[in-house]
């Protein structure tokens, strides 16, 4: 039985089935585990959460109040049966999200570095213990997506194993509800996310970490990444068969030629499908120990041709697209004014129509004033002409334009390589 109590409550011996609000507030990334000395104690105590759920089933229960309690403190606070209902998510800018995002990213990278430690030392996975990561990573997106799909996006070659499946995790969320899939369903794509590539904590770290081209016998081995992570994934415990679906599949292609089974069309399913979409999506928009990542507006480009090639399910890419925008958070972009701009959040009326920072002029080779641009706004004489990279045109930090709102540097402030010839 499931009772809400005050944290002032809570005695070692209780079984916390949830703690109430955001995971952030409070110092566990277990979603539910038992109170088993003074110092969990302490740390719930000394958290911002103010209420549990105990499970009486598997631990103490509150003791037998008299019925003489007073009214400052009815008994109803003590013995609630009822599950809260969580508030629905409010949707806010990119700029209101980015601090909430950054914080949840930031706790990620270190659950899903203790996670692939785990699986290298040979200890059960125990994949329930995500689910309140999940649920965050989930609210995040529900609020904007653009904020986490984009810091998530923001990773080193170093810990490029473990972003990746935050990245992916947050883009299979944001996938599922252009897709309008149930809650549940969301919830299951977000998991498979997060665990599609645990095979990798099995592979050897120096062809992982190779700043080169793999040899075939080395691209061999990382061809047994999914495998490997399906039979972990059979051992763990809370893991559905959608995320080990996804965890075997995600590197199928509709057209026959992926791997490991060279399933093809309806062979693979839609779960395994959306995985492609995403975990392709972040492998080449991130740097890795071998190249720079792509520009995001660049990458949707390139995987438009490879869908039209059969790589991927062609009504999964266009949902995608709706979800992050045809130039995503991050885009460097040429406005018909001949200025570049970089794309700061996405807008509701059109996927051609984003919010876009402009502070360099082409025709000068010089930065300008910046200014802020929502190209959605009627009577709005400014358009995008053309996809740019950074590259290109010898910019660097581009990403600080959205990420740090309060103090990113203008493009006055970020290099320009005089090397660089500038296109005409």
């Amino acid at each position: 039985m499931l009772k809400k109590v005050a944290v002032r409550q809570l005695v070692v011996g209780m079984y916390v089935k949830r703690l109430s609000g955001s995971w952030l507030d409070h110092p566990f990334w277990r979603k539910s585990f038992a109170l088993t000395d003074g110092k969990q104690l302490d740390l719930i105590h000394r958290s911002a959460v103010l209420e549990a759920w105990i499970d009486t089933s598997r631990g103490l229960d509150l003791p037998v109040l008299p019925q003489t309690a007073s009214d400052d403190e009815p008994l109803l606070d003590h013995v609630a049966t009822f599950l809260a209902i969580d508030e629905p998510d409010a949707v806010c800018s990119l700029t209101d999200e980015l601090e909430r995002a950054g914080k949840i990213v930031a706790q990620a990278r270190g659950a899903m570095m203790v996670m692939f430690q785990d699986v290298r030392l040979g200890k059960a996975i125990d994949a329930v213990h995500c689910m309140p990561l999940v649920d965050d990573i989930t609210s995040s997106v529900n609020r904007n997506p653009g904020a986490i799909v984009s810091l998530a996006r923001l990773k080193t070659s170093d810990d490029y194993t473990y972003m990746h499946s935050v990245a992916v995790c947050a883009l299979m969320v944001a996938l599922a509800r252009k897709l309008d899939l149930s809650e549940a369903d969301t919830r299951e794509a977000g998991m498979a996310g997060l665990v599609h590539d645990l095979g990798k904590a099995l592979m050897p770290q120096e062809i992982l970490g190779k700043p080169g081209a793999l040899t075939a016998e080395e691209y061999a081995v990382m061809r047994t990444h999914p495998r490997a992570g399906y039979d972990l994934l059979m051992e763990a415990r809370g893991v559905g068969e959608r995320a080990m679906d996804v965890c075997l599949h995600h590197h199928e292609k509709i057209n026959g030629t992926g791997y490991p089974q060279g399933l093809k069309g309806d062979q693979i399913s839609l779960f395994a499908r959306m995985g492609a979409v995403c975990d392709v999506y972040d492998a080449i928009t991130s740097n890795r120990p071998y190249k720079i990542g792509w520009d995001p507006a660049l990458s949707i480009k390139k995987m438009a041709q490879w869908s039209r090639e059969g790589h991927f399910d062609e009504a999964v890419l266009q949902a995608f697209v709706r979800s992050i925008g045809i130039y995503p958070v991050g885009s460097l972009v040429r406005l018909a004014s001949d200025r570049l701009g970089v794309v700061v959040d996405q807008s509701p009326a059109s996927l051609l129509t984003p919010v876009v920072k402009a502070a360099f002029d082409i025709p000068g080779r010089r930065p300008c004033p910046p200014e802020t641009i929502d190209l959605s706004v009627p009577g709005c004489s400014e358009r995008i002409v053309s996809r740019e990279t950074a590259e290109h045109w010898g910019l660097t930090e581009i990403d600080d334009h959205w990420r740090l709102p309060a103090s990113a540097p203008e493009l006055s402030d970020v290099a320009v390589s005089e090397r660089t010839e500038v296109p005409r």
